[in-house]
């Protein structure tokens, strides 16, 4: 894997950006030979959240990530520690385990019986001494990075120098501390859906101010003019704080009048929504009822997979099942209605028309975000597609 230090030295120097005040062209989002450069120096050495350990209670208990091409099984031992590993048998290259999650004594190859213990050695070879050059020892299930970060495990396929999950949160850490991740459980199921978008529209999105006043009207009615975004050097925080004037709609004011308050949290999270976005492609939508979390993985060029599971403190009271229902109601509108612009600003991109576009000083999520793909990958300062078989030395 390429080392990109001297890139990551640039990113946290705060050097002036000679292309600060441009978005991103609209090439980059619609070009196969770029796409391959994201994967390969963005999306494979970037941390991806897999689950809650809570999710892997007992020995044996996996969960899975399929991503660019790749299965990735985070497995609880026998000795108790989780660890990753590629879903991949060393023989054929079969895949081990289907599906999102399940539990398993041993991960017993469906093609030919090979036998993997939970912490990867490879213990059970059918007809072994058929095997000249074979060494148990040296077949293993290949092992992937693994960082648990309050509670949430995270993977990466290949190490280029980009910071830990905890590094890139460092500067949230007190605010974050109170709600308990280590203590949550889940309370929706993984979720996956596909998007006729380039992944980057997605994410540039999440951390677009400027609509919010613009395309979301019920966000406008139950935070008033109190959002607010921020930049650090690999993660963006927003957060809009719930008003008192009660809104029209129901759902939006059943929320807010009813819920809970909760005392493990200071009294300004109360009745904030927080959200942070990770470098390149995760969040977490945080509120006091509830977390949820979100990647938006590359599957091509104009596509992208959505993958969502929430999770929350303990409590099977009426009202806060009733509150959560409300929470998701509120949700699904303003879900709907990005969607709705994220699908024809993808269009829009296609266009030859557009090359990039102006960028405000406010927009400084996107300003970072813009900077890390423009160090990262240079052709990203062209406004305009270059001849076909540009990144082919």
């Amino acid at each position: 894997m390429a080392d990109f230090s001297h890139a990551f030295h640039e990113i946290e120097s705060g050097a002036p950006d000679p292309d600060a005040d441009w978005s991103l062209p609209g090439w980059i989002y619609t070009d196969p030979e770029f796409l391959q450069l994201e994967i390969d120096r963005i999306i494979r050495p970037s941390w991806q959240i897999v689950c809650h350990t809570s999710d892997l209670p007992n020995p044996g208990d996996w969960r899975a990530i399929d991503y660019i091409g790749e299965s990735v099984i985070a497995v609880r031992g026998h000795d108790g520690v989780i660890r990753a590993f590629a879903n991949v048998c060393r023989h054929r290259a079969m895949r081990l385990v289907e599906g999102p999650a399940g539990c398993a004594r041993k991960f017993i190859c469906p093609y030919h019986a090979w036998a993997f213990e939970t912490d990867g050695r490879l213990t059970g070879v059918p007809m072994k001494a058929d095997y000249p050059a074979l060494r148990l020892e040296d077949n293993g299930l290949s092992p992937v990075a693994l960082e648990v970060w309050r509670g949430f495990v995270f993977v990466r396929l290949a190490d280029a120098g980009f910071p830990s999950v905890a590094a890139m949160m460092a500067p949230f850490e007190d605010e974050i501390e109170p709600y308990r991740f280590e203590d949550m459980r889940c309370i929706s199921d993984i979720r996956l859906r596909p998007r006729a978008l380039n992944w980057k529209n997605l994410g540039d999105n999440y951390s677009d101010n400027l609509h919010i006043p613009v395309a979301h009207d019920g966000l406008v009615r139950i935070f008033g003019k109190s959002y607010q975004i921020g930049a650090q050097d690999w993660a963006d925080r927003l957060k809009g704080d719930l008003v008192d004037q009660p809104s029209d709609r129901f759902w939006e004011r059943f929320y807010q009048t009813h819920l809970p308050h909760q005392p493990h949290l200071p009294e300004v999270a109360q009745r904030r929504w927080l959200y942070y976005k990770l470098w390149p492609n995760m969040a977490f939508d945080i509120y006091a009822d509830q977390i949820d979390f979100m990647q938006w993985i590359p599957t091509g060029p104009t596509t992208c997979e959505l993958r969502e599971m929430a999770y929350a403190l303990p409590d099977s009271s009426r009202i806060m099942k009733l509150v959560r229902y409300a929470n998701g109601r509120i949700n699904r509108v303003v879900n709907a209605e990005d969607t709705w612009l994220i699908e024809r600003v993808q269009q829009g991109m296609a266009s030859h028309s557009y090359g990039a576009g102006p960028i405000g000083r406010s927009e400084v999520c996107l300003r970072s975000f813009a900077r890390k793909i423009r160090t990262l990958i240079p052709e990203a300062r062209l406004h305009q597609a270059p001849p076909k078989g540009w990144s082919t030395p």
